[in-house]
C-alpha cells in the first residue's frame, strides 16, 4: 500500500484520469440504479401498500387488472375471509375548470374492508361519501392539486372533492385515486350499476377459485404488469454491462501502466522484492482508485438526490447503493488482478537489458 500511495502521488495526472473514468462510470451506475428502483416502485407502490397475499381476477383477463371483471354472482360465491373488493379504472383526472389533465389509476374501495381501513392518511381525512376521493400525494406535489380541490374524470364528468392524501401510492407509474366502489362503478359503467368489480384482494390463502376466475400470488401479478419485467431486465442488463466496462477499463489502464513499469519492477526484483509484493502493489492501485472514485461518485449522487425534482421517478436506496458501490470496487480489484501474471513473469536480466 505504501508503494502504491507513493506511485499515485508521483503520477497524479495519470492516475487522476483513471479515477475520473471510475467516477463517471460509478455515477452512471448509481443514477441508473436509482431510476430502475424508482420506476419499479412507481409500478407497484399501491399494491405493496395493501399487504396482500393473493388476488383473484377474471380468468380471461390474462393477469391484467384493467381487463378483469368479476360479477356480483362470482363475488358472492367467493370466500369473504380477509378479503377486499376493488374496482379499477384508468382515467384522466382534471380540475372542474378542465385544466391540468393527469393520467391516474382510480381504485374503488368498500369502507368495511381492509384496504380502506388501512389507508395511511398523510393529510386530510379518509373518504366517507361517494363524491369524495383520497389521492396519492404526488398529485399535489407535482401536478398542482390541493386538498379541497374539486375534480372530475374524463368519462362521465361527475364532480369529486379531494379530502385526503396518501403517500407512495402509485400504480403503473400513475398516481392512485381512491374512491368508493359505487362511485367508480358509476363512472366506469354508467348509471346502470351492476356491481361488477375488477378484483378480489386477499390477505390469506384462497384454496379454490370460483368458476370463471383465477387466483394469483401478488408477486406473480406484479410481474405481469405490462412492461414491468422487461423494464427491470433492461436496467439490470445495463448495470451489469457497466460493471463489465469498469472491469475492462481498469484492466487496460493497469496493464499499460504495468508494462511501462517493468524496468522498475525488475530493479525491485533484483533487490529481493517478491512477486507477491509487486503484484499486490498493482491491486492496491486499483483498490485505492476504486474507493476514491466511488466516494466522489457517491457525493455526486447525493447532490443529485437532493436536487432532483419530485416528478422524476428515482429512489435512492442507501442499502442498494452500498451494494452497487461494493460491486464497482470488486470489479476494480478483479481488473487489478489481471496484470499480476505479467508482473510474476518479469525476468530482471531481460528487463534491464541483459542477455
Amino acid at each position: 500500500m505504501f508503494l502504491s500511495l507513493r506511485e499515485i502521488k508521483k503520477s497524479k495526472f495519470r492516475y487522476s484520469l483513471i479515477c475520473l473514468v471510475i467516477v463517471m462510470i460509478a455515477y452512471l451506475i448509481f443514477i441508473l440504479t436509482a431510476l430502475a428502483n424508482g420506476l419499479s416502485e412507481a409500478n407497484r407502490q399501491a399494491i405493496d401498500s395493501w399487504n396482500a397475499e393473493k388476488i383473484v381476477l377474471n380468468s380471461d383477463a390474462n393477469g391484467s387488472l384493467d381487463q378483469s371483471t368479476i360479477t356480483a354472482q362470482q363475488a358472492k360465491k367467493a370466500s369473504a375471509d380477509k378479503r377486499a373488493d376493488i374496482t379499477q379504472m384508468s382515467a384522466n383526472v382534471q380540475t372542474v375548470s378542465e385544466g391540468n389533465k393527469v393520467g391516474s389509476q382510480v381504485i374503488g374501495l368498500n369502507k368495511n374492508q381492509f384496504i380502506y381501513r388501512d389507508l395511511k392518511i398523510v393529510s386530510g381525512h379518509k373518504l366517507t361519501k361517494d363524491n369524495e376521493v383520497v389521492v396519492d400525494q404526488s398529485l399535489l406535489e407535482t401536478d398542482g392539486y390541493h386538498l379541497g380541490e374539486k375534480v372530475k374524470f374524463s368519462r362521465n364528468g361527475h364532480v369529486f372533492k379531494i379530502v385526503g392524501t396518501v403517500k407512495n401510492n402509485q400504480l403503473n407509474v400513475a398516481p392512485v385515486i381512491y374512491a368508493t366502489n359505487d362511485a367508480v362503478q358509476t363512472e366506469k359503467f354508467g348509471t346502470d350499476v351492476n356491481h361488477t368489480i375488477s378484483a378480489m384482494i386477499y390477505r390469506s390463502d384462497v384454496k379454490k377459485a370460483v368458476a370463471g376466475t383465477q387466483i394469483m400470488n401478488i408477486e406473480d401479478f406484479i410481474q405481469d404488469i405490462p412492461g414491468y419485467s422487461a423494464q427491470n431486465s433492461t436496467f439490470e442488463f445495463m448495470i451489469a454491462f457497466l460493471l463489465l466496462i469498469t472491469l475492462v477499463v481498469i484492466s487496460i489502464f493497469l496493464y499499460v501502466l504495468t508494462m511501462q513499469k517493468i524496468p522498475y519492477f525488475a530493479v525491485l526484483k533484483v533487490q529481493g522484492v517478491s512477486n507477491g509484493y509487486l503484484a499486490m502493489n498493482v491491486v492496491s492501485n486499483a483498490l485505492i482508485l476504486a474507493i476514491v472514485g466511488v466516494a466522489i461518485s457517491g457525493l455526486l449522487t447525493f447532490l443529485t438526490a437532493i436536487s432532483m425534482p419530485a416528478a422524476v421517478p428515482m429512489t435512492f436506496d442507501i442499502t442498494l447503493m452500498g451494494a452497487v458501490a461494493v460491486m464497482v470496487i470488486v470489479m476494480s480489484i478483479i481488473g487489478g488482478l489481471i496484470p499480476m501474471r505479467t508482473v510474476a513473469k518479469i525476468d530482471p536480466a531481460k528487463a534491464m537489458g541483459g542477455s
